[in-house]
């Protein structure tokens, strides 16, 4: 504790607050504050949002669905993706790859 002098005479004891505040443990920093205080939160946020989904009308059950229906077509179209892809490999490779062959005959006729 120090006492500091101010222009108006003695000023009041001034603590060191450095000592009393401790740093947060990995939970308390990891979760944003108290778990106590993060629970009743989180709780009450949960509340809110669930009051202004039922407002909108929108439930858990058509958020999954509508999850699940997005993977599916993620997966459709990407598979389709690379469907098409290997059918173009294919007709290119129907030019290609006997245009290739003959190039290397004749490479190989030339270094003879």
């Amino acid at each position: 504790m120090s006492r500091i002098d101010g222009p108006d005479g003695p000023m009041p004891e001034i603590m060191d607050n450095r000592e009393t505040n401790q740093r947060p443990s990995w939970l308390e920093s990891f979760l944003g504050g108290t778990p106590g205080r993060v629970v009743v939160r989180l709780i009450l946020m949960s509340l809110v949002v669930g009051f202004l989904m039922s407002i909108f009308g929108i439930s858990p059950d058509a958020i999954f669905r509508s999850i699940q229906g997005f993977i599916n077509s993620i997966f459709d179209n990407g598979f389709e993706v690379f469907r098409d892809g290997f059918a173009y490999m294919l007709t290119g490779a129907v030019i290609v790859l006997p245009l290739w062959f003959i190039g290397r005959l004749m490479a190989a006729g030339r270094r003879r």
